[in-house]
């Protein structure tokens, strides 16, 4: 049985001194800590893969704390029972003694059982979260309209160049496009342009269509 560590910060101006120290302190050596300085978004990150390629059956994996070993539990849920389920390997977060999943520590598969329990409920609030983040943004975006507010990006000013460019398009000199194209827009920014345009401007391009 060998015990490894794995620690992860999101960037490399980041310590990880505070996990590397937590991890010495319990008996992982600095040769079988792996490294990872990249978000936890995923399980694709080199000094992960290495470990887990490292991993035997009864060896034992620490991590200081659950969010070091990722930040989306329906993955961390997928990946501890790969480990565990699959692999046999025990894995200890250090921040949090009920995941602990070796029989050693005293409560045998009891304790497995406590683990799949809390890491669960841990995803389940996890997902309430994210509801509740996503309703009041909602609520939030519906609040300011309800009081005039403007959502989104500003709108694009017109360019002084616009009125002479908008009298070629109107004239056949360029098509909608190039008058686009010419104002450094996009196509429907154009046209967006032109309906904003005062309404006589209008009633003459449509005269002139006619």
């Amino acid at each position: 049985m060998t015990m490894y560590g794995y620690a992860r910060v999101s960037s490399k101006d980041q310590n990880l001194n505070r996990q590397l120290d937590a991890l010495s302190a319990v008996g992982v050596s600095e040769e079988s800590v792996f490294v990872d300085y990249l978000s936890g978004r995923n399980f694709d990150r080199p000094g992960y893969r290495s470990l887990v390629e490292r991993l035997q059956p009864g060896d034992v994996l620490v991590v200081k704390s659950i969010d070091r070993l990722g930040r989306n539990y329906d993955e961390i849920l997928g990946q501890w029972r790969l480990l565990t389920k699959q692999r046999s390997i025990d894995i200890v977060v250090l921040d949090m003694p009920l995941l602990d999943t070796r029989s050693t520590s005293g409560h045998g598969v009891t304790g497995k059982l406590i683990a799949d329990i809390v890491l669960e409920l841990l995803s389940y609030v996890a997902h309430v979260e994210r509801d509740n983040i996503r309703q009041r943004q909602a609520e939030g975006i519906a609040a300011a309209r309800a009081r005039g507010v403007k959502l989104g990006r500003p709108a694009l000013a017109v360019p002084e160049e616009f009125d002479a460019v908008h009298r070629m398009w109107e004239d056949g000199s360029l098509n909608s496009r190039q008058a686009a194209e010419s104002l450094g827009v996009s196509h429907t920014t154009f046209l967006k342009w032109v309906k904003q345009r005062p309404v006589d401007v209008t009633i003459s391009h449509k005269s002139m269509r006619s």
